[in-house]
């Protein structure tokens, strides 16, 4: 997960748009839109990503950096 890739991704699409490419992506389908990543799974979580920030600063009107704190700290607690 590239931090740099899912701001850039944030700022380029809509949630829709990235919607439609995470759904394509799981269909091993390529997306409309370019999503960055070393391989399919980097892409698919590069997208997801992206999709719950945007989530996150809608639903709590957050800014960016505040939405993705919270989202990277989800994925952290996950994993330890």
């Amino acid at each position: 997960m590239k931090i740099p890739v899912i701001k850039q991704l944030i700022e380029k699409y809509s949630k829709e748009e990235l919607e439609a490419a995470e759904a394509a992506i799981a269909e091993e389908q390529k997306p409309a839109i370019e999503i960055p990543g070393d391989d399919e799974g980097e892409q698919l979580t590069h997208a997801y990503a992206a999709i719950q920030v945007i989530q996150s600063m809608e639903e709590n009107n957050v800014d960016f950096k505040t939405a993705l704190r919270e989202y990277t700290g989800r994925v952290r607690n996950s994993i330890s």
